[in-house]
């Protein structure tokens, strides 16, 4: 029964973080689904390709947006001034990670870390960008878009205002 305990204690301490990873591989897949009927409904080529991944991104920070909001970093304010705030500084900040993203791999690349991983050229390059994403999405989201302070903050006036 002490394992269980103390099982329950990391799950309580880590639970934000076990949350984001959850939450992730979820948008991961969403990301997926939304890129692979349409990447084969044409063509592929290099204009469609744009166009998938975009729509593929943009269906993706969606769904990571209600997600992180609701069950990572449980921001509960649904006023529209509040989400629509969340909304803006979360989708900047992931636009901020795509072009970090888009860039730094090919940079890595020039600067020698070519390596292939899994039959990829550049493939360690690819996924130490990924997760150097992983890390600053989670940084932006927690420290920027749902701080906790500010909640606090605002809860506190809506109790003086009472």
């Amino acid at each position: 029964m002490e394992i269980i305990g103390s099982i329950k204690k990391l799950l309580v301490k880590y639970r934000e973080i076990i949350m984001y990873v959850i939450m992730g591989g979820c948008t991961t897949l969403v990301n997926w689904v939304v890129y692979t009927p349409l990447s084969v409904t044409r063509l592929y080529d290099i204009a469609n390709g744009m166009v998938c991944n975009a729509a593929a991104w943009l269906a993706a920070v969606i769904f990571a947006f209600v997600t992180n909001k609701l069950w990572v970093f449980e921001s509960r304010d649904m006023s529209p001034g509040v989400v629509a705030g969340e909304a803006a500084k979360f989708f900047g900040s992931r636009i901020f990670t795509g072009i970090i993203e888009t860039v730094c791999p090919s940079l890595l690349v020039m600067a020698g870390l070519d390596t292939s991983l899994f039959g990829a050229q550049g493939g360690v390059a690819k996924l130490t960008v990924s997760i150097l994403i992983i890390i600053l999405n989670y940084i932006l989201s927690k420290l920027l878009v749902f701080r906790k302070k500010d909640r606090q903050a605002d809860k506190g006036t809506d109790k003086q205002e009472e």
